[in-house]
């Protein structure tokens, strides 16, 4: 694949409706768990992404029969794998490469898995997930590179020293065939932590509590197959807001689940943004100037990180000083130097962005440097003046699906095309 950029001349009010794609955070749980089934599975409302594309190929190369209709469903017959092992190249693909090595160690009993690849936003350590392992009876280290784990599962109190998505779902994925009962304490509640659930238990498996910090799992000694749809993906959900509020526009978000979106509901109406929903459908609509305000991430259901890049995008051109505090990852400013390039007046204390709003900015070419910078860039770009280029949109697609696409619908002057 060559080397591409993307152009986008900003200045459209979005408008229009939109209709959301299938969660990446989900989809990049629940493909790994078919491993655990005992018959073949079919996943639906997939996104039609890079990440479900590694994983495909992963499961693939472990052995398993995949027939995968890209942006509609994947059916797994995980019952020819054998293999417990993935390559070094495939597991850079992405991130959530290492819920492998929960999928496979309660298929099998073992796993090796090179330590992943995805984004680099800061320190990601996995010393939670081999916490968790150990604590329900399998031996798990990390060395040179290569992540493993291997023993007989049977069960137990998992205690994590931080919420942490990445080790619940993974200490998820192989209690559910553990001999004996585990409790995880300080568990993750996200959206995708209960969709995995659900899947799982649509299966047979028997697990209570998720969304609560306190998830139970009774192991079960086999999973049958199931046809399981994922749920709407709250990040593109967000993603799309921002762009409509950032635009001045009237954008009605349709499949989506508007509950999941209460932090970025509230903050942008803190902004002056008007925002309706009703049972799958959210409209933003802008109708006066937008007012500076103080940003936290936090755990679900505190605003989310994944939202932090588009939203301090949005920021910049806000009326007042905004404070954005980013708590979950150390480098996620990253893409305030490229939006600098346009005009923006910002600057970084720690972990805190420091965004005085200016009255607009002025395209310029930027770098993605991942996956939500990537999309950051898209919004400061829709709201700028003239033409800007955004090189290595590759991140953009690790994540969004056919996002030119969606945006060229509601009128965005968007596209694609081959850098030299």
């Amino acid at each position: 694949m060559g080397k591409e950029r993307m152009l986008i001349t900003g200045g459209h009010a979005l408008e229009g409706e939109v209709r959301v794609s299938g969660g990446k955070n989900t989809a990049v749980a629940v493909i790994p768990a078919t491993l655990l089934s005992d018959e073949p599975c079919t996943i639906e409302n997939l996104p039609d992404i890079e990440d479900v594309h590694a994983l495909a190929d992963i499961l693939v190369e472990l052995g398993a029969k995949v027939d995968y209709e890209p942006g509609r469903c994947m059916h797994v017959d995980p019952r020819p794998a054998e293999g417990v092992e993935i390559s070094y190249h495939n597991a850079q693909r992405l991130r959530a490469s290492y819920y492998l090595l929960g999928a496979l160690l309660g298929r099998c009993g073992k796993a090796r898995v090179p330590t992943p690849g995805g984004c680099e936003i800061g320190s990601r350590p996995v010393d939670q997930h081999l916490k968790g392992f150990r604590s329900i009876g399998a031996e798990a280290e990390e060395i040179g590179g290569m992540l493993t784990a291997e023993g007989t599962l049977t069960g137990g109190d998992v205690f994590f020293d931080m919420v942490t998505v990445g080790a619940t779902v993974n200490v998820m994925l192989a209690a559910v065939k553990a001999k004996g009962q585990t409790f995880i304490y300080n568990a993750a509640k996200e959206p995708h932590i209960v969709d995995l659930a659900n899947f799982l238990n649509s299966m047979g498996a028997k697990i209570k509590g998720a969304g609560t910090d306190i998830i139970r799992i009774r192991g079960v000694q086999r999973l049958h197959g199931s046809t399981y749809a994922v749920i709407p993906d709250q990040i593109e959900t967000g993603t799309l807001m921002i762009a409509a509020a950032a635009t001045g526009g009237d954008v009605i978000i349709d499949g989506c689940i508007p509950t999941h979106m209460d932090a970025l509901s509230a903050k942008l109406l803190e902004m002056g943004v008007k925002v309706t929903d009703s049972d799958d459908a959210i409209r933003v609509h802008v109708v006066g100037p937008r007012r500076a305000i103080n940003v936290k991430t936090q755990v679900y259901p505190g605003f989310p990180t994944d939202l932090q890049q588009p939203m301090s995008a949005l920021l910049t051109t806000a009326k007042g000083t905004s404070l954005v505090t980013e708590t979950i990852f150390e480098q996620r400013f990253r893409h305030l130097d490229e939006i600098r390039r346009m005009g923006a007046h910002v600057r970084v204390m720690d972990r805190t962005a420091i965004i005085e709003g200016v009255p607009e900015l002025y395209g310029a070419p930027m770098t993605a440097s991942d996956l939500r910078a990537g999309a950051a860039l898209i919004v400061a770009a829709l709201m700028a003046r003239g033409t800007s280029e955004i090189y290595e949109p590759h991140y953009i697609d690790r994540g969004y699906e056919h996002i030119e696409d969606k945006l060229r619908s509601l009128g965005a002057e968007i596209r694609r095309e081959s850098a030299l």
